[in-house]
């Protein structure tokens, strides 16, 4: 097991209806001035909105809606201009993670005098500057960006979607399954496909031990149990509970301790984000079965069957487990419903296949850093594999 250092401070409030009895103080302990940081109308129809303005009545409240999926480096600029403006004390998001992860950067950019994509492309500079307080209250299970420092944004001028990470994570999170008894099927699937996501860049790591890949084996079962669930019950709490707890700890630090390798259909999948704006847990679900098929291997090989025994349950070799899982994988995805290929989202022609490949290996150290290293024709292999179905069982 390789060192590590561990420490997250977010107060995480779990539970059905805490906001009127805790959502004002764990605000105004920051101060009296808040920026209200949400999505479209989604909130709003919920009656979320309101309920929110309610419990906040006393304090000065200012606005910054409409942050869209994929955030967009334009509404961090528009909030950097009121945190400014109005001298924010607190930041509130209310929302999923594109809304959290453009507060974290907004609440940056309070003590920045130049353009906040400065604090996107090099992050750096947000570990050197003070970030303000984030209170949030999240309405969608997926990013786990709730508790931990992260942040991914985009900048549709220079087709890139980059992370960048600040020094805090958020003070508190509120984590109310109830809140997403309303997420589309579209919605939801993604962000079940996001989790797993999440735990498959940690999980096949050079550094993985046996208690973080125990801890990720129980959560990879969870989200599988329990997303098809979700979809099928959207109002049944416990599923709903289960993906909103799988969520956060996929992402928190927790399940990452000790290990040794960058991400890798993270930032693949951030090209085709930054190029087609596709959502971004479908574009994880499409591209992660072809990067499993494309890095099994004889050196690999052990931990694919470790993961097909312990994750999906299946027996036999290691070599007929290994296929199977990544078979089982790919058929989990599809049975939530979402595109399995590039031009089930649109992407019908390999026009920014090369461009997007380099990027990507530039980007995540692809060629460096990787649980299996890939150049950039790699990348465009694996864009061209997702052009079509394909039978990841041998």
């Amino acid at each position: 097991m390789n060192n590590f250092k561990f420490e997250n401070k977010t107060a995480i409030r779990f539970g059905k209806d805490r906001l009127e009895t805790e959502l004002h103080d764990a605000v105004a302990q920051f101060g009296n001035n808040v920026l209200l940081v949400f999505g479209g109308g989604s909130i709003k129809k919920s009656g979320l909105y309101d309920r929110v303005i309610s419990i906040l009545s006393d304090m000065n409240v200012v606005e910054l809606s409409d942050i869209a999926p994929n955030p967009k480096i334009a509404s961090v600029r528009q909030g950097q201009e009121l945190v400014k403006k109005y001298n924010s004390d607190v930041i509130l998001a209310v929302g999923g993670g594109s809304v959290i992860d453009a507060a974290k950067v907004i609440a940056s950019s309070k003590f920045y005098d130049s353009d906040p994509w400065d604090l996107v492309s090099n992050p750096e500079k947000r570990q050197k500057i003070e970030q303000l307080p984030l209170v949030d209250i999240l309405t969608l299970s997926a990013t786990g960006t709730e508790m931990n420092t992260g942040s991914v944004i985009s900048n549709p001028d220079t087709h890139q979607k980059l992370g960048t990470y600040g020094p805090k994570t958020p003070a508190v999170s509120f984590l109310d399954p109830q809140l997403t008894y309303s997420v589309s099927k579209w919605q939801t699937a993604a962000g079940a496909i996001d989790i797993f996501s999440h735990l498959t860049e940690q999980y096949f790591d050079n550094g993985a031990n046996d208690v973080t890949s125990g801890i990720m084996e129980g959560l990879y079962r969870a989200v599988i149990k329990n997303a098809p669930i979700a979809l099928a019950e959207p109002d049944n709490y416990d599923a709903r509970a289960t993906l909103m707890w799988t969520a956060t700890m996929s992402l928190n630090g927790l399940t990452s301790v000790g290990n040794q390798n960058g991400w890798t259909v993270h930032p693949i999948e951030h090209e085709l984000s930054a190029y087609y704006d596709i959502t971004h847990g479908v574009g994880l679900g499409i591209m992660t079965p072809r990067w499993m098929k494309h890095v099994l291997s004889d050196d690999t090989l052990p931990r694919f069957a470790q993961f097909g025994r312990q994750v999906w349950g299946i027996t036999g070799t290691d070599k007929e487990v290994a296929h199977r899982a990544i078979q089982a994988t790919f058929d989990w995805i599809k049975s939530l419903e979402v595109p399995t290929t590039l031009p089930e989202v649109a992407i019908n022609d390999d026009t920014h296949f090369l461009d997007m490949a380099e990027s990507a290996v530039q980007v995540g150290q692809l060629n460096q850093d990787a649980y299996v290293t890939l150049q950039a024709a790699d990348v465009v292999h694996l864009f061209k594999e997702a052009m079509t179905e394909d039978d990841f069982s041998k």
